[in-house]
């Protein structure tokens, strides 16, 4: 197993939600016929496949082992960053479900906050995967030492068994698809 590569396949995942996302936005803006319900489908699929399953591996296995060492300031930076960005991306979804409280009260114009913030985080989320697999993962590989991404894959593998347990993946590419399936592309 792969730890990195499989991340760099769930980049793939949450890119195509990103186009989901947008092309629900599209529709907003459109005043064409919104199912709602379908941004809590997208908020679902962000906190717990994004962020639970994807970012847990990021934030507690990679990200650790690049921060270690007095000497790896480059690695801290780097990981700082990319952390502030992922509680960015948790901003968004809060601020976006408390969007769609507000349209479900009755306050139309919120609709505007609905937009704002799926597009917030789909762009936020663009830049960051580009730059978690152009520079962040190239960097581990080139510079973590063998042991530390063996130690990396076997961390990442068993949290892959335990989500495989309890059916994490196939839930949310089988929501992921039924999205893209129900949103004219």
């Amino acid at each position: 197993m792969n730890a990195i590569n499989i991340m760099m396949e769930e980049h793939k995942n949450i890119l195509r939600m990103l186009e989901v996302i947008r092309k629900v936005c599209i529709k907003v803006v459109n005043n064409e016929q919104v199912d709602y319900n379908n941004f809590y489908k997208i908020i679902d699929f962000v906190r717990n496949y994004a962020d639970k399953h994807h970012h847990s591996k990021e934030e507690i296995v990679l990200f650790e082992k690049l921060k270690g060492g007095d000497n790896n300031r480059i690695g801290k930076v780097t990981v700082e960053g990319m952390l502030v960005e992922h509680d960015l991306g948790r901003l968004f979804m809060m601020n976006l479900e408390e969007a769609l409280k507000k349209y479900e009260a009755g306050d139309m114009d919120s609709r505007v906050d609905i937009i704002a913030n799926s597009i917030g985080y789909s762009d936020l989320l663009k830049r960051h995967i580009f730059k978690e697999d152009n520079a962040l993962y190239k960097y581990a590989k080139n510079n973590l030492s063998k042991e530390d991404l063996d130690e990396i894959d076997e961390k990442c593998k068993e949290i892959e068994e335990k989500a495989g347990e309890r059916k994490v993946q196939e839930k949310y590419m089988k929501l992921l698809d039924e999205l893209e399936s129900g949103i004219v592309f």
